[in-house]
């Protein structure tokens, strides 16, 4: 089971990166044969679009693999770092596709758009693409629950606005002479790789900073825990993640008269519990007898819940 939900996360994240790579090169073409800044901000878009598949295909691919002796909490760091870095390149395009932009419209010539039909053949080509590959990855998601996938697909069904706005742009150039349509499609496309780029670069320095995860998440393991048959509370439930996994750790309140056999059950059947329920988690729980004092040394702690 785990192999296969392995297998279809990695075929989304192949067909991922080959969309990316497809509609990079044929955005490029388009480019050298329009000239449109609408159609270099579609392609600094898809070139983002190649950064984060291929971040989501590495993240899968290191979620598959087990740790080893020199990172013991395996190698998903590497994909925050990437993020960063990948955000500050896209800030700088769309800085430079900004002001190609209001240079052009500053200085009142119209743009050297050439080639339309062309260009807007690419654009529909990128569309049917994205759309195909949102729906294959839509459905793999449906069947392992991948947060990466999830997310992949959310960020390619963004790509179809620009891949619109340059189509339009490209249309109006050709039909009504409205070359100046072109630089104001790039400044809006433009904005819309900004504001996707700064909430990569919250994510993953959220990652770096061990900043909890989501609220919605928290508060799903905090039911599981409370619901969960044996266990009597908990406590110092603490989150972190780090790429595409979070780390969960917590400590349980079990009958200290048990065995510690059944103690040991009751706590491996709620791991399972929660690793079900999130399997994108790595679990760690701490058994304490319920009601125990704790020693005045120890770590001050939340109140038992």
């Amino acid at each position: 089971m785990t192999q296969d939900r392995t297998r279809l996360n990695l075929s989304a994240g192949v067909a991922s990166a080959l969309v990316a790579v497809t509609l990079v090169a044929l955005k490029l073409w388009a480019l050298g044969e329009t000239q449109a800044l609408s159609v270099a901000a579609s392609l600094a878009d898809s070139a983002m679009d190649l950064m984060v598949s291929l971040g989501a295909l590495a993240a899968i691919w290191y979620a598959a693999r087990p740790a080893d002796d020199d990172h013991a909490f395996g190698h998903s760091a590497a994909e925050d770092l990437a993020a960063l870095g990948q955000s500050l390149f896209i800030m700088m395009s769309a800085g430079i596709i900004t002001w190609a932009a209001l240079a052009r419209l500053w200085s009142g010539e119209p743009a050297p758009i050439q080639h339309h039909t062309q260009g807007i053949a690419v654009m529909v080509v990128s569309i049917v693409l994205t759309l195909a590959l949102v729906m294959w990855q839509r459905r793999v998601a449906g069947r392992t629950g991948s947060a990466v996938v999830k997310a992949d697909s959310l960020h390619y069904l963004g790509d179809l606005v620009p891949n619109i706005g340059a189509i339009l742009s490209l249309w109006a150039a050709n039909l009504f002479g409205m070359e100046q349509i072109d630089s104001v499609v790039a400044i809006g496309a433009a904005l819309l790789l900004v504001v996707g780029a700064a909430r990569i670069f919250k994510t993953a320095w959220d990652g770096l900073m061990d900043h909890a995860a989501d609220p919605d998440l928290v508060a799903g393991i905090e039911a599981i825990a409370r619901s969960h048959p044996g266990v009597h509370g908990f406590h110092d439930l603490k989150t972190r993640r780090s790429g595409s996994i979070t780390f969960v750790n917590m400590h349980i309140e079990l009958d200290g008269s048990q065995s510690l056999d059944n103690a040991h059950a009751i706590g491996a059947s709620l791991r399972r519990a929660i690793l079900h329920t999130y399997p994108d988690t790595d679990v760690m729980i701490h058994k304490d007898p319920v009601g125990v004092t704790p020693h005045p040394d120890d770590p001050s702690r939340a109140d038992a819940i």
